[in-house]
């Protein structure tokens, strides 16, 4: 599981750390709110579930535990799960319904600073707008919490930095 804010280096890590674990695939839940949002009418959704985050609504964090079991059942491969969870309901929800499925998950949470974010961001060709301010805000204020730890500082690595580091960590625990 890699967890951090938009820009922190998630999917470049998956993608990086894809290549180099056997058996591995990428699972990325944010597919789960899209799909979610496409198939439930807006008058549906409950009171608490009406905002701009899909993360909100209660199935989404029941169908990524789900789906997760389903594919780890029929393919059999690791999992590489990048996203950016930081409302402690779900990620608690979500890491512990990951180790029910596989005591050997692992969470890493990359953090960088709210301006190294923004640049990067930028860098990738999107606008850091107010919904990007406001995730990222809630995102680096929260993931300094011991809780959300293993945290990787990427502030000043490179994407094979971040991945060594994941690969050291991951292969003591495997031994």
């Amino acid at each position: 599981m890699i967890n951090g804010s938009f820009g922190s280096g998630k999917t470049s890590a998956s993608q990086k750390l894809q290549q180099l674990i056997p058996n591995s695939m990428i699972y990325d839940p944010e597919e789960i709110g899209y799909m979610l949002r496409k198939i439930i009418a807006e008058d549906i959704y409950f009171e608490e579930e009406r905002t701009d985050d899909f993360q909100d609504i209660e199935l989404w964090r029941i169908l990524v535990v789900q789906t997760a079991q389903e594919l780890m059942n029929r393919y059999k491969k690791h999992l590489i799960v990048p996203m950016t969870i930081y409302k402690s309901e779900n990620f608690n929800y979500i890491l512990n319904g990951f180790r029910s499925i596989d005591r050997d998950t692992v969470h890493f949470c990359l953090i960088a600073s709210e301006e190294t974010i923004k640049k990067r961001i930028e860098k990738r060709g999107d606008k850091f707008d107010v919904w990007y301010q406001k995730q990222t805000n809630a995102g680096v204020n929260s993931f300094r919490d011991i809780k959300f730890q293993e945290h990787i500082d990427t502030e000043n690595k490179d994407t094979e930095e971040v991945t060594k580091i994941i690969l050291r960590k991951i292969s003591k625990i495997n031994m």
